[in-house]
């Protein structure tokens, strides 16, 4: 992903989970994901894979293409 697609992402994660009344434990617990990687993906500092988008995706009941547009 490109540097501003991996910022769109961030943005709309943390939006969509906060929209939830989620916490980042929420979806670590709901995926498996590890904590402050979860942390990493919302600060925009780490580049998403597929699985993690869909995995994500899931937890938080919306499409992969919500978190990415």
């Amino acid at each position: 992903m490109k540097n501003t697609e991996v910022q769109k992402f961030a943005k709309n994660m943390k939006r969509l989970r906060e929209a939830k009344g989620f916490s980042q434990g929420d979806i670590h617990r709901t995926t498996k994901i590890d904590r402050a990687y979860i942390s990493n993906l919302e600060a925009g500092k780490q580049n998403p894979t597929l699985e993690t988008i869909a995995k994500i995706a899931d937890a938080l009941g919306v499409s992969g293409s919500e978190l990415l547009k």
